[in-house]
């Protein structure tokens, strides 16, 4: 079902059944002999949401070995990679000295949890009031405990989400760390771009920003026809295509440089090789000038 405005979801629809997706991924490459990455939680909450073909991506029952969208080393290598790099990029911000993270449209994210956190961290994450409390309630369940100050804002991005952060204890004068993983294509041009500027009116100089910079060649007719095909292979109800915001947008390097960021992008095959894989030819083709964007403000 295409995107309304004002829908809503959770993690077993629409946009909230993509979270669950990545979940699945990271849980299925938690699992493998010799771990790419490592989510404990990840697999307990993909059961809990209870999308059967997700339970069996997670415990790889839906691997073909070569096949172009379902190789389990493909699967594990491509959420590795995405995984690490938002992970590294916490790690970073707090050997920088910053002390306050905020995850955008945090989904099944457990970063709060199992990454290693600088003493006096404060976590804030972000998402819609179902989304949150799903995830808050199955961890408390397991018995985890967040690696820092973990405060969760129940609120819809589409709503005055800078007002909820700040209520929540936000201090907008300390340099902050972002991130918006998975994120942007979900939007509307527009959107991105307010959230982009709400971000810039809040970030104090010395805060970070790491999201992905996507190729607007990613929204073709050949890639989402990819990503359509791959959905439905894996069994999901959801035709991911249906989700995504068409039309003329700005990247968001272009952007987030003219309005006062220092910007990195680290391409596709580069983060690939940074982790030691290679990124086979034909996802190249896809990717395009894809990559993943990391910025200061200055």
């Amino acid at each position: 079902m295409a995107r309304t405005d004002g829908d809503t979801w959770d993690l077993a629809s629409s946009v909230g059944s993509t979270a669950t997706g990545v979940a699945a991924s990271r849980a299925l490459a938690t699992k493998q002999p010799d771990p790419l990455i490592n989510d404990p939680y990840a697999d307990a909450l993909v059961n809990a949401v209870g999308l059967e073909h997700f339970i069996k991506l997670a415990n790889g029952e839906l691997c073909v070995e070569g096949d172009q969208m379902l190789d389990r080393q493909r699967m594990c290598e491509q959420i590795a990679v995405r995984t690490r790099f938002f992970d590294d990029f916490f790690s970073a911000a707090g050997a920088a000295g910053i002390r306050q993270a905020v995850i955008l449209a945090s989904g099944l994210d457990t970063r709060a949890y199992r990454l290693n956190w600088s003493p006096g961290t404060v976590v804030f994450e972000v998402d819609q009031p179902e989304v949150i409390e799903f995830k808050s309630q199955t961890l408390a369940k397991l018995g985890a405990e967040p690696g820092a100050e973990r405060r969760a804002v129940a609120i819809d991005l589409r709503d005055d989400w800078p007002a909820a952060l700040r209520a929540a204890g936000f201090d907008p004068s300390a340099p902050t760390a972002w991130i918006a993983e998975g994120l942007l294509i979900y939007l509307p041009p527009d959107a991105q771009d307010r959230l982009f500027d709400n971000i810039t009116a809040l970030s104090a100089p010395g805060s970070r920003l790491a999201t992905e910079h996507m190729d607007m060649n990613m929204l073709s007719e050949e890639w989402t026809k990819k990503v359509s095909e791959w959905s439905k292979r894996v069994g999901s109800e959801v035709d991911l295509k249906d989700l995504f915001y068409s039309g003329e947008r700005h990247t968001a390097r272009d952007y987030l440089s003219s309005h006062g960021w220092q910007v990195t992008v680290e391409s596709t095959r580069d983060a690939y090789a940074g982790n030691g894989f290679e990124l086979p030819e034909d996802l190249a083709e896809l990717a395009g000038d894809s990559g993943y964007l990391s910025a200061q403000f200055k």
